[in-house]
């Protein structure tokens, strides 16, 4: 059954396209949320990078007493390893292939695709990623975690097992609290891959030093 892509604010350089990120927003945002954060990347010019915002569905979240807003899953506890939306989060990921199918059909090279997300979108970007079928070429998380950590040994994908991964964090995230965000980066290296690992003194929210962080990655992984 073939899935319906979801509307995105997508921004194409000036250049040649060589490589797309594809950028998922958290919770209750849009994929307008980390449009202006492309010019201070400085690398969609300089390395002929497309990144496409795609919006998150409309659905109930329970935590937030079934008010509908943007959500790549439902939230059901404070306590996120709790009654995780199983289904919501596989359907997100689906959503995610179909956009890296769709990168790809266009020409892009797989491996110069990345999966990039804050919050429950870092969780989608993290979930995708690691089971895509084809070597991708990274996977930004920001303040965010892993999720259905207990299937990840039997749904990763080989060819992504050295996928270069960015995760950083607030230091006083009252979200998605840092003990939560550090158990998952220790999962994923008991698993075998490699982190890039850095925390911020801030809340749930993004900062210039995490911003310039994730350009340098960037550029080295599109060099």
């Amino acid at each position: 059954m073939s899935i319906e892509l979801p509307e995105s604010v997508e921004l194409d350089p000036a250049v040649s396209v060589t490589a797309s990120v594809i950028w998922l927003h958290g919770l209750g945002a849009d994929g307008n949320d980390f449009v202006s954060i492309v010019p201070e990347l400085r690398v969609a010019e300089q390395h002929g990078v497309r990144f496409v915002f795609p919006h998150a569905p409309h659905m109930p979240v329970t935590i937030n007493g079934g008010m509908v807003m943007r959500a790549w899953y439902d939230i059901r506890d404070a306590d996120l390893a709790q009654r995780e939306d199983a289904v919501g989060v596989r359907n997100s990921s689906a959503t995610v292939h179909a956009l890296v199918e769709r990168e790809i059909d266009a020409g892009r090279d797989a491996r110069r695709i990345f999966l990039a997300g804050f919050s429950q979108g870092g969780a989608i970007a993290l979930h995708a990623g690691l089971r895509y079928s084809e070597r991708l070429g990274g996977i930004l998380a920001l303040s965010t975690y892993l999720p259905l950590a207990e299937s990840l040994p039997d749904e990763a994908h080989p060819t992504n097992t050295d996928i270069p991964i960015f995760m950083a964090h607030g230091t006083q995230d009252p979200i998605v609290p840092l003990a939560r965000a550090q158990q998952s980066k220790d999962v994923l290296e008991a698993k075998g891959y490699s982190i890039e690992w850095h925390a911020y003194p801030m809340q749930h929210s993004v900062c210039m030093p995490e911003i310039q962080h994730v350009a340098v990655w960037l550029k080295q992984l599109l060099s």
